[in-house]
């Protein structure tokens, strides 16, 4: 076995696993954003504008969350300040991405609909994740 001098807690390697799980769905993203662009899938301006948010955000805060998670084990952080540190992030990254998405759903639709609520969801993990983070690392 591999040994390291540095490695992961538990919580933080079972979170990075899952995280790495979702790049699959993030490179079907990219495919449908080449159909997309060749005009085989008939969207409006707001509809393409969305859908390349939800990409760039998805994949951004992935990388995001896999360095937060390497970052929250450096910190004194346990019990459910460790978990909102590890999970803020990556929750964010569904909640965010997902929000473009399901905000643009609709044939036709040249502004977001009700689900552009999780897009705010989202924006709110983000900003309790880091700031858990942050707080942990300056306090650590």
């Amino acid at each position: 076995m591999f040994e390291s001098a540095f490695a992961l807690s538990d919580a933080s390697r079972l979170l990075a696993g899952i995280v790495l799980l979702t790049v699959v769905t993030i490179e079907f993203g990219g495919t449908f954003l080449v159909r997309i662009a060749s005009g085989k899938v008939p969207f409006t301006e707001f509809q393409k504008s969305f859908s390349r948010a939800g990409h760039a955000h998805a994949g951004v805060l992935v990388i995001f969350s896999l360095v937060g998670l390497v970052l929250a084990d450096a910190t004194a952080l346990d019990g459910a300040w460790g978990w909102i540190a590890r999970a803020g992030v990556p929750a964010a990254a569904i909640l965010m991405s997902g929000g473009f998405f399901a905000a643009m759903a609709g044939k036709g639709r040249t502004e977001p609909n009700k689900a552009i609520a999780l897009l705010y969801a989202g924006a709110a993990s983000l900003a309790a994740g880091t700031l858990t983070l942050g707080v942990g690392l300056l306090s650590a």
